[in-house]
């Protein structure tokens, strides 16, 4: 589990919180405005993935089941048919829209618009390395894309003061740089899946594909949800505040990647009916291991991002009470998931939401922001207890614990 999660978690990392913190670290000379409009920006982002993530989470768990027993080719071309339906359908409202959408998140929509302008425009591009990295994993390679996000971290990390000072574009430069830094990344990986040579086939749906892939993309869709109306709540505080929340959300995420990185981990293996021993107690080690770093390095992080992280080390230090519940809730996601009990995941979910949201406006109006993080340690924990953690250790369902048949010459490499 732990050498299948590492390059996930490198490759999490990389192609979703550094880029974020770069673009954080720059921008953070052009003033508290700036930094809001980011966390806006990259938190809808993370909203428009969710609405995609049924489809390469469908095809990692299908190409698992599949590889070395039924042709790969059906899996991959539902997989791009899916992606320009999707494509279009949100990256055109979300261009055209941008300027209502920042207005309901900010009192300065202008810069939050601008960065919509170019980073909602580029989704495409993120949505179809997605669907290539899934390919990938469901034959288990996890090293590949841990590759390719590098390559588009360090395209990043020399784009971005090129564009946001060196060309004057601000905001705007920031999500320009990362648009053609994936771009750049998704040719080179286009070229790696070609030479794989997948055999035709046929019997697949789309419905397949998005039946397998709902539950996750419902709980993710679900957490991007409450992450735009917790940035409405803190939002009511002061801009300092938002960018307070910013700053610690991204940190945070550099450790909570590691559950995501688990949950994957799980995944690929239960759908290659591969064995997966003792995922909630993973991950309830693992929530306790980032909230004890997180308290160390709070500060000091903090305040590479602000001269004043007097908010942002708040936001962390709370986070202890919510990341030791979410890192266990999140590691048995997998098993679930790839084992046709995802739907019971996202009752969790929603069961822990459904409490959540309700508690932040009212211990928000008692206790301020840090009424928000209590809320936040509270939905987590209900989460968890509602999730059938007991039997996510189980085996994946009898069909698809059939043995595999011989490769051919013409069958893919598994990557194992």
């Amino acid at each position: 589990m732990i050498r299948l999660a590492l390059p996930i978690y490198v490759e999490l990392l990389t192609a979703v919180v550094a880029v974020g913190l770069i673009d954080l670290l720059w921008v953070s000379g052009l003033g508290e405005g700036a930094i809001a409009a980011v966390t806006v920006g990259t938190t809808a982002e993370y909203l428009a993935y969710g609405l995609f993530l049924a489809v390469p989470t469908g095809i990692t768990v299908l190409v698992g089941r599949r590889d070395g027993r039924a042709p790969l080719g059906p899996v991959i071309r539902t997989g791009w048919l899916l992606w320009a339906v999707c494509s279009v359908a949100v990256a055109v409202p979300g261009v055209l829209l941008r300027e209502p959408l920042a207005a309901l998140f900010t009192d300065d929509p202008a810069l939050t618009a601008d960065f919509f302008l170019i980073s909602l425009g580029g989704l495409p591009v993120y949505y179809a390395q997605t669907v290539v990295d899934g390919v990938l994993k469901g034959l288990g390679d996890t090293r590949r894309p841990m590759r390719h996000a590098i390559i588009c971290n360090v395209l990043v990390v020399a784009l971005d003061p090129l564009f946001i000072f060196g060309f004057g574009m601000g905001i705007q430069g920031a999500a320009l740089a990362t648009v053609i830094a994936r771009a750049v990344t998704l040719a080179i990986a286009l070229l790696h899946l070609v030479r794989l040579r997948v055999p035709a086939g046929h019997g697949l749906t789309t419905g397949e594909v998005l039946r397998t892939g709902f539950p996750m993309s419902g709980d993710f869709l679900a957490r991007a949800v409450v992450g735009m109306a917790l940035v409405e709540i803190v939002a009511g505080f002061g801009t300092a505040e938002v960018a307070g929340y910013g700053i610690g959300q991204k940190i945070m995420l550099a450790g909570v990647m590691v559950f995501y990185a688990l949950r994957q981990a799980a995944m690929i293996r239960t759908a290659r009916s591969e064995a997966v021993r003792s995922p909630l107690l993973l991950g309830l080690g693992s929530g306790a291991a980032v909230a004890l770093v997180l308290n160390l390095l709070a500060a000091p992080v903090a305040g590479m991002f602000t001269g004043d992280p007097a908010a942002a080390v708040s936001f962390l230090r709370w986070m202890t009470l919510y990341l030791v519940p979410f890192g266990g809730l999140i590691a048995v996601g997998g098993v679930l998931q790839a084992s046709g009990r995802g739907g019971r995941l996202l009752a969790a979910t929603l069961a822990g939401f459904a409490v959540q949201l309700p508690l932040a406006y009212a211990l928000s109006s008692w206790l301020g922001v840090t009424g928000v993080w209590l809320s936040m340690a509270a939905g987590a924990s209900i989460s968890l207890a509602a999730a059938p953690a007991r039997r996510a250790g189980a085996p994946a369902p009898a069909h698809d614990r059939a043995p595999r048949s011989t490769r051919t010459a013409a069958d893919p490499p598994s990557g194992r």
